[in-house]
């Protein structure tokens, strides 16, 4: 009887210290934040422009996406004429719009930074460092893209920092010729997307000598899509694809994939008859009379993004 009582009693005691729990419950999602950062990198005052999608706090590591503006252009421009945001909240990717010395980029020409020898391929690099330190990055799957003088920089970034950028997407632009082209050997392969307008009026489609801007001597389109298919080891024979002109602009688009490079690597070429210099579905941010026309026969976001995160590092 004894017994049974001290029992009785002990079980009652430990059930009356036992506290009542209840599973833990994640933070409210936050709403969407966008910021500019302040830096001082190799001694120069930098800046970027950074977009955390909404529900960040809960995403867990995002990708991240460089998306560069063009010669003379701004972070704030860039994110009109190629506005990522939508597919940010949705897929929730981490948006860096950066801003370059001058308002100009050193992708290899003689442009005002790299006249100045800034070395905006190490200010890349200590951005990634930055955000995978501050925010909750993951490494292995940070892009970048861009337009023009901001096209020419992913390429020179695809080539001299593939140990960062896990694919490019290049819009109205190649790769500068005499000394990023001639000496572009990444340590591993770099899916890449090559966007070009055929009547484009300041970054010539066949390639050659620039004559406005800062000038400087590109690749074609096309040397730089077998640029890259001999770097990723693809296939050189492609699949080509007209796609559907669905917006009758006077513009139509041909894709062609070269497909079966090294670690399921691609080189994809978009064609772009009558397109200017320009980022299709993009803002048209001059008038057509000096930029040409801006095709709206694919979204040139979508298609970047859905390359994008089939790759990583």
């Amino acid at each position: 009887m004894k017994l049974s009582i001290l029992v009785a009693t002990i079980l009652i005691s430990l059930l009356s210290c036992k506290k009542s729990e209840t599973p833990a419950q994640p933070a409210a999602d936050k709403l969407s934040e966008q910021k500019i950062i302040n830096l001082t990198v190799d001694g120069n005052a930098r800046s970027f422009i950074i977009y955390l999608p909404a529900g960040y706090n809960n995403a867990g590591k995002m990708p991240l996406i460089f998306v560069i503006h063009g010669g003379s252009g701004t972070p704030d421009g860039m994110i009109n004429i190629a506005n990522f945001k939508t597919i940010s909240d949705r897929d929730k990717t981490v948006l860096v719009y950066p801003a370059g010395i001058q308002n100009n980029w050193n992708d290899g020409r003689p442009t005002p930074p790299n006249q100045l020898g800034i070395n905006d391929v190490s200010f890349f690099n200590q951005v990634c460092d930055y955000m995978i330190a501050n925010y909750s990055v993951d490494g292995a799957r940070i892009y970048a893209t861009g337009i023009s003088n901001g096209g020419f920089m992913s390429s020179r970034l695809g080539c001299e920092l593939s140990s960062r950028i896990a694919a490019i997407a290049v819009d109205a632009a190649t790769i500068e010729a005499t000394s990023i082209a001639s000496s572009c050997n990444p340590g591993r392969p770099v899916p890449v997307i090559y966007i070009h307008g055929t009547t484009d009026p300041l970054v010539p489609f066949t390639g050659g000598v620039m004559t406005s801007g800062a000038g400087g001597t590109v690749l074609s389109h096309f040397q730089a899509v077998d640029k890259w298919v001999n770097i990723n080891g693809c296939n050189t024979t492609p699949t080509i694809t007209d796609l559907p002109d669905i917006a009758n602009d006077g513009t139509t688009i041909k894709q062609r994939i070269y497909s079966g490079g090294t670690n399921g690597s691609e080189v994809v070429s978009y064609v772009i008859l009558n397109g200017g210099h320009t980022w299709p579905q993009g803002y048209q941010y001059l008038p057509e009379a000096i930029i040409g026309k801006t095709s709206q026969d694919m979204n040139a976001c979508e298609v970047i993004w859905a390359f994008f995160k089939r790759f990583r590092r």
